[in-house]
């Protein structure tokens, strides 16, 4: 009954005055399959979540094309809630069920009436196309293109896109996002295969490398910008650069970090163990909270024999100048993938797909307290989400 009372007592704090929508996109993928789980494939979709009221609620389902194989900055929220970008990297291939085939699409969502939003514009970029960023004007967009090295350019008046080229980056760079810094004059794409964060210079529509790079760990796969334009934070699936090698005979310790690279000094500057495959980092829209979701090797099925024992976590570093500091940690559930910050950043929601639920966390600035009352069910897997500070 006290903790009841407590989460009571949270959510009438963090949610009071709350008078108007405060939304969140969720993409959910129901093609991947998983040895061990009955579930068949169901539609690919998009949930629109109300944040603005407590507890939060899944408003509306529209079936798009979207994909959890990939970072979760497969969408973005684009200015005034207005519409969102959804992208694709796989697709359902009906002859191998058990194995997608790489996609290109990118759809664009009108918010407008967030209980019926409506896909207003389907476009294509690259191969793998993944995560997608939209500037603060609401003018320009990008995708990495996983699958073609490159990054995708599009124009954007009203909630309509145009293709305007693309940016080649080095061959088997595999970018896996792009993220536009606060003020629109550059942005960063998450070169995977080089290990690299590559820097873009944004100009109007034309968008160029800098060739100001860092490497900031091996296998980046996400990144977010501080509202400063200061620092860019990013996880990294095969951890630190300068990871102990292993011994004779014995396989790498892969033990996946969240860094900090100082963009005007253009070198990293902080790097932190996060543990087993960090699938996210989500910036608090203050800039002064990063969360990270880490998978930890949890389990894709309720099945598997490891479910009950082995669980997701998610970390919460205060963002200093230069550092990165843990002040709160939580116990998630399984295959975790990304997570996004009410405005207040007291709520943190966090999508765990072998679930199928959207679970939702209080933050007090010291710790992390889940009211699994309030966890929201989808029909498929969610494997990207976005609000409109988090991107």
């Amino acid at each position: 009954m006290r903790i009841r009372i407590f989460l009571g007592a949270l959510a009438l704090s963090a949610f009071a005055g709350a008078a108007q929508a405060e939304l969140a996109i969720s993409a959910n993928d129901g093609k991947q399959l998983r040895t061990g789980d009955p579930t068949p494939v169901t539609p690919d979709s998009i949930s629109v979540i109300d944040m603005g009221h407590y507890p939060p609620k899944v408003l509306s389902t529209l079936h798009v094309p979207a994909s959890m194989i990939g970072p979760p900055g497969a969408v973005a929220v684009g200015p005034g809630e207005k519409f969102a970008i959804v992208t694709a990297a796989e697709k359902y291939n009906p002859a191998n069920p058990g194995k997608p085939d790489p996609d290109d699409k990118v759809s664009v969502i009108d918010l407008t009436t967030p209980s019926s939003p409506k896909i207003i514009q389907s476009l294509t970029a690259g191969p793998g196309a993944s995560g997608v960023s939209i500037n603060r004007a609401g003018t320009l967009a990008l995708v990495a293109a996983k699958g073609e090295s490159a990054i995708y350019i599009y124009t954007v008046a009203g909630n309509h896109l145009t293709p305007a080229g693309k940016v080649a980056l080095d061959a088997g760079s595999n970018p896996t996002d792009v993220v536009f810094t606060p003020d629109g004059r550059k942005a960063l794409a998450v070169a995977q295969g080089t290990s690299k964060i590559v820097e873009l210079a944004v100009n109007g529509s034309t968008v160029t490398k800098t060739g100001n790079d860092v490497a900031p760990g091996r296998m980046p796969y996400g990144a977010v910008v501080t509202p400063d334009n200061a620092y860019s934070i990013n996880t990294n699936l095969g951890g630190a650069l300068d990871a102990a090698a292993p011994a004779p005979g014995q396989r790498a310790r892969r033990v996946g970090t969240i860094s900090m690279i100082d963009l005007k000094a253009h070198k990293l500057v902080a790097s932190a163990e996060v543990g087993q495959t960090p699938e996210h980092v989500a910036l608090s829209a203050d800039g002064k909270y990063v969360a990270a979701v880490v998978a930890n090797g949890t389990a894709s099925a309720k099945s598997d024999p490891k479910f009950a024992s082995v669980l997701g976590i998610l970390r919460v570093f205060r963002v200093g100048p230069g550092t990165l500091t843990e002040v709160a940690k939580a116990d998630s559930g399984h295959w975790c993938q990304g997570a996004t910050w009410s405005d207040n950043g007291k709520v943190i929601l966090l999508q765990c797909a072998t679930e199928r639920e959207i679970e939702v966390f209080h933050f007090d600035g010291k710790s992390l307290v889940q009211d699994k009352a309030a966890s929201m069910t989808v029909e498929s897997r969610p494997g990207s989400i976005a609000s409109l500070h988090s991107r």
